[in-house]
């Protein structure tokens, strides 16, 4: 037990200072409550009255921009998960390893690039 009282520790520390921030936001936070805070938001697009959801049967469609963004998103925390195992064995590892890093990250770069360059990041 000796051996996971930090983890323990720091999981109350965690869930104390959320539990405390919610908290105090309710206590002290203005109540301004207007029609457009209680609607749900949906990433900046305007919802649909539930009658024509009803009329069309279909749900509200969203532009190609939300998934490429989140392709994007996909692709960059893909990287990050590679360099963390990378970054903790680094020592171990060598030259070798320096430099498949250097070109893992080049070829993410390249792409990043040519998105750039193709204005997929750029929000109409």
């Amino acid at each position: 037990m000796d051996l996971y009282t930090p983890i323990l520790v720091l999981g109350a520390i965690a869930a104390a200072f959320a539990v405390g921030s919610v908290g105090i936001a309710l206590a002290v936070g203005p109540r301004r409550y207007n029609r457009s805070k209680l609607e749900a938001y949906e990433c900046g697009i305007e919802p649909l009255p539930p009658e024509d959801l009803s009329r069309h049967g279909i749900g509200q469609r969203f532009p190609i921009k939300y998934y490429l963004t989140a392709m994007l998103f996909i692709i960059f925390d893909i990287e990050i998960v590679f360099l963390y195992p990378w970054a903790v064995a680094f020592d171990s590892l060598g030259l070798f390893a320096l430099v498949e890093m250097l070109l893992f990250m080049a070829t993410v770069f390249v792409a990043y690039a040519y998105v750039w360059r193709r204005g997929g990041l750029t929000w109409d």
